[in-house]
């Protein structure tokens, strides 16, 4: 079978190189495709063809992608958690560092000098003295987040010398074991606020997370602070992050988002999004995302999604192969297994898991699926999508 996959953006070459040509068209124009491949697009106003069976984000965000509405149809959304994670860590402590050392106040300072010889060097030597920064060693960093970026982060500022707090209710044991011994948790929220001289967030954006970083956190603070964003503007709120910076509860913002009320404040380094963008995140995200793809469409295997559970069944020789997304309620199996009882087929093997409102199911059966089989399954009240794989 040869899979089409539509691009909506421009994607890496080495992640697009795993998709081998003699299976797969690959074009930013393309009618009837069977995946779409996103980084930046905004999918919300556009109409995704019913040919859709996946869509593969090369990155780590889904704010651009109707996930909910996917969801309805079937249709899983795939990620590639981790992938930007270095490059994301390595500017969160650029950041550190830039509110440390007033780094870019003092830059800009030096860039306005004029003159020359013993009279550049008085001016210099006058000035330093407004730029007067602290160490990282000894200063307490609160992560907020601890996924595949809030992990690295933690760990490299704790090698720096610093004390780190970390807080994620919902950390996963993968994550937990990579996390130094030495990263200690925050009972909460408002405890990590409180003992932190900087704090640092790396959670998506959702009802519960926007304006995490609110006026009531930033009170708790010590004098002094700094809050850094690369993780999504809306989770910090603007105003009170002005406010806290006018009073001297935070002497820095440093975040990824630029906005009329951040651009020209002195307290604030607002960088142009620059979280992912190295060569080697983009190679990465695309390679991991290309494969999560191809995976899914050759043998129906579901890792990284955002909206389907992790579903993976080794191929057993001489079977064929059924995948079927169903809203999660009770005796979907039993009817999908009456229907295969019914047309006189073996189950090899079966794997069955869910995830919030959605459930997926793969099933290996002896021998062939037989026409008109898929149909039936998929005329099951409840049924999202089914298909041969």
């Amino acid at each position: 079978m040869r899979f089409k996959v539509l691009t909506l953006n421009s994607i890496s070459v080495k992640g697009l190189d795993r998709l081998p040509r003699d299976r797969y068209e690959v074009a930013p124009e393309i009618g009837h495709p069977d995946a779409i491949l996103v980084r930046s697009a905004d999918m919300h106003s556009m109409e995704i063809p019913l040919s859709v069976r996946a869509v593969g984000r090369a990155g780590a965000g889904t704010n651009n992608i109707p996930v909910a509405l996917l969801s309805q149809r079937g249709v899983p959304v795939f990620t590639a958690p981790g992938a930007n994670a270095n490059a994301v860590k390595e500017l969160v402590l650029a950041g550190l560092f830039l509110a440390a050392r007033h780094i870019c106040a003092a830059w800009d300072f030096v860039r306005g000098l004029q003159g020359e010889g013993a009279a550049l060097e008085a001016a210099v030597e006058q000035g330093k003295k407004r730029f007067v920064g602290h160490e990282l060693p000894g200063r307490t960093l609160g992560v907020v987040g601890l996924g595949a970026i809030g992990v690295e982060v933690a760990n490299a500022a704790h090698l720096l010398g610093m004390r780190v707090l970390g807080y994620d209710p919902q950390i996963t044991v993968q994550r937990a074991w990579q996390l130094s011994s030495g990263v200690e948790q925050a009972l909460s929220l408002d405890d990590l606020f409180a003992r932190s001289d900087a704090v640092t967030v790396h959670v998506p954006l959702t009802e519960q997370t926007r304006a995490m970083v609110n006026a009531q956190r930033l009170r708790l603070m010590r004098d002094g602070a700094t809050v850094l964003n690369f993780a999504r503007a809306g989770i910090v709120d603007e105003t009170a992050v002005i406010a806290a910076l006018e009073s001297g509860r935070l002497s820095a913002y440093v975040c990824d988002f630029p906005s009329p009320k951040t651009l020209r404040h002195p307290g604030v380094i607002a960088l142009p999004h620059l979280g992912a963008s190295t060569s080697e995140a983009e190679e990465n995200c695309a390679m991991m995302v290309a494969d999560t793809l191809r995976d899914f469409l050759e043998h129906g295997n579901v890792r990284h999604s955002v909206n389907f559970p992790e579903a993976s069944l080794p191929r057993i020789p001489a079977t064929a192969r059924i995948a079927i997304a169903n809203s999660n309620v009770p005796n979907m199996v039993g009817q999908i297994s009456t229907c295969l009882a019914e047309a006189g087929l073996n189950i090899a093997d079966l794997l069955n898991k869910s995830k919030g409102e959605v459930a997926y199911t793969l099933i290996d059966i002896d021998g062939q699926v037989p026409a008109g089989l898929i149909e039936r399954i998929g005329g099951i009240q409840g049924v999202l999508s089914a298909r041969a794989v």
